[in-house]
């Protein structure tokens, strides 16, 4: 059943994402009421309206499409953390972050996006990324490429001599280990900043604007669709372990996406001290 859907014309998936930023995210961007903006973990860690409902929205619109199929999504884990679960079953499971970047929206910031990803037994098949302000739909499909507004994208590799640029977790998001780990990246040869939406980090990566990321975080709904778009544009994932990420969880932190698979190595190896 899944094949022949993602044999099929998937540009109805396209347009669920488009119909969902258009009808409940860009609506309230630089709109939104303060009893309208939640604090979840903390300060750095928000949920609006627009959050909910967009999910909400893809989520009927989404397994509308594909019957059978399931989502797990961020304000669903939130509201029930044994969601997560549904991505150890045999079923087709949509990962769904409807605002990846919550605080730059909350804020009146365009970088933050949409992102969609169709998994199957752990496994990412297809994702789209969409950055509706800029109105930038990154889609990839596993085995099929990877394409920026139907463009071919390829990450290709940094020059050789030059500095990495690489976007690392924020502080606020880490362990003491996970800190030290990320300290590794204070290196000559590597400029380190702290990241923002980690959607539009991994298109950065995919566009070859950003040589790599590093994250120290796990949840599906942040990484699978960015993961498979950088994989399909010619990067490479690795965790610090040396093992590729994987998407239900289990992974040993920090882990990285890169423009090619040297320099995910190259990451990873300063990564693991």
């Amino acid at each position: 059943m899944i094949d022949d859907f993602l044999n099929g014309d998937l540009s109805d998936v396209e347009e669920a994402v488009r119909k969902a930023a258009a009808t409940e995210i860009m609506p309230r961007f630089r709109q939104l009421a303060a009893h309208e903006i939640v604090e979840k973990s903390g300060p750095h860690d928000l949920v609006t309206t627009a959050d909910r409902l967009a999910e909400e929205h893809l989520t009927a619109s989404l397994t509308a499409l594909l019957p059978g199929s399931m989502v797990v999504g961020e304000e669903a884990v939130h509201a029930d953390p044994s969601v997560y679960e549904t991505l150890h079953g045999d079923a087709p499971v949509w990962i769904v972050d409807p605002v990846d970047g919550t605080w730059h929206f909350a804020h009146g910031d365009p970088g933050f996006c949409t992102l969609v990803a169709l998994a199957q037994r752990g496994e990412v098949l297809a994702s789209w990324t969409y950055a509706p302000v800029s109105d930038e739909m990154a889609t990839a499909i596993q085995g099929g490429g990877a394409r920026l507004n139907g463009t071919p994208l390829r990450a290709g590799s940094p020059a050789p001599g030059v500095a990495l640029e690489v976007a690392m977790s924020h502080p606020d998001y880490t362990t003491p280990d996970q800190k030290q780990a990320l300290l590794g990246l204070n290196v000559e040869g590597v400029h380190a900043r702290a990241c923002g939406s980690a959607g539009l980090e991994y298109l950065r990566v995919a566009r070859g604007e950003l040589d790599a990321v590093a994250f120290s975080w796990e949840n599906a709904w942040d990484h699978a669709a960015g993961l498979l778009l950088v994989t399909e544009a010619g990067g490479a994932h690795m965790t610090v372990a040396g093992e590729p990420f994987r998407i239900a969880g289990g992974n040993a932190l920090p882990f990285t996406a890169a423009r090619d698979a040297e320099t995910a190595e190259r990451v990873r190896s300063l990564l693991a001290g």
